[in-house]
């Protein structure tokens, strides 16, 4: 990897984007390994972007399934509030026996799933274990409960902006990737039509210094602010293409892994700064985009609020937590993200 600012001596093409991965030259800096399509005899393949939603680790919705995941990311695994031990949204023990149940049904038609550390609500493990082989420890006992490979870290709030906490983060996660070399990484940070703040991209420098191995830096296209009242397909789409350029200068990538490492995640419907909502055509459209750049995921928060809020119900019409608050059909943004 390399920094921000400055090539390091390691790699310099962001981990597992660029597919066919990074050789070193004579010199003992980096190229990339494939030929280009100037020389190949074959055009590259094009990346197929996957749909990856959030799910609810410990309740099962029969909208799971919509759009036909590749992969479920699990929210969230959060720490108990003041020591190192996970748990499934602060409830839940990490080993528990019907998450474990639901963990299997999920992936019965071969999907993977993706254990998603930190979130919106709660404190990460980073914040609350003591040093990084204690949280590298905690950090792998979540992985092996959920029988996964692939680790999401959803950074934001006070979370990101706790320098100390996002430090021992990156070195917790560079110590398991040594002892999980196959381990996929992602980072899902806040973006802005902008693109990453300052804070994300401290963030992902830390995860440089550490030597991270990162596989997605996923863009959460959400909850812009009050100042933003226009189309939020539209929004989404100008965020990538800020953020792009971002992880191309951070990650001194090309135009091409850069996008391969970008994932976008939505969410649906009604979101929590009045004034947005993110329509099914938003989803067509950020999903056609997506699949143009080579995107390698998209999602969406979340399964369990792919349904039209039922009038009158008082249980089932709160659109912030279990509907959209968008005339729809049961799943219909998850088979508009699955393409």
């Amino acid at each position: 990897m390399r920094s921000l600012l400055k090539p390091a001596a390691g790699l310099v093409c962001l981990f597992a984007l660029a597919t066919a991965g990074c050789s070193t030259a004579s010199d003992g800096t980096e190229s990339d390994s494939t030929e280009s399509a100037e020389t190949s005899d074959k055009a590259p393949a094009t990346p197929v972007t996957s749909y990856a939603p959030y799910v609810s680790a410990t309740d099962a919705s029969d909208l799971d399934s919509a759009g036909s995941p590749t992969t479920y990311n699990l929210a969230f695994v959060i720490s108990t509030g003041s020591g190192c031990t996970p748990k499934w949204n602060d409830s839940d023990p990490i080993g528990d026996s019907a998450v474990k149940s639901r963990i299997a049904r999920l992936k019965e038609g071969g999907a993977t799933v993706r254990v998603s550390f930190g979130g919106a609500s709660g404190k990460e493990l980073a914040a609350t274990c003591d040093n990084a082989a204690e949280l590298a420890k905690a950090y792998g006992t979540a992985l092996d409960a959920a029988g996964s490979d692939q680790a999401d870290f959803d950074i934001e709030g006070d979370e990101l902006t706790d320098s100390d906490s996002v430090d021992v983060r990156s070195e917790a996660i560079a110590l398991l990737q040594k002892e999980r070399t196959d381990l996929d990484v992602s980072f899902t940070l806040p973006v802005m039509p902008s693109g990453l703040d300052a804070d994300g991209l401290a963030l992902l420098e830390s995860a440089n210094n550490s030597a991270v191995q990162v596989s997605t830096v996923n863009l959460m296209t959400m909850n812009y602010g009050e100042s933003y009242d226009g189309d939020m397909g539209d929004y989404a789409i100008t965020s990538a293409n800020s953020a792009h350029d971002q992880l191309m200068d951070v990650f001194g990538t090309s135009d091409a892994a850069a996008w391969r490492g970008m994932a976008l995640t939505s969410m649906i419907g009604v979101n929590d700064v009045e004034g947005e909502t993110f329509t099914l055509s938003d989803a067509g459209q950020v999903r056609a985009f997506a699949a143009e750049k080579g995107v390698a995921w998209v999602s969406m928060w979340s399964t369990f609020r792919d349904q039209e809020c039922v009038a009158g119900d008082a249980d089932e019409n709160d659109a912030l937590t279990n509907c959209s608050g968008v005339v729809q059909g049961a799943g219909a943004f998850g088979e508009a993200f699955a393409g």
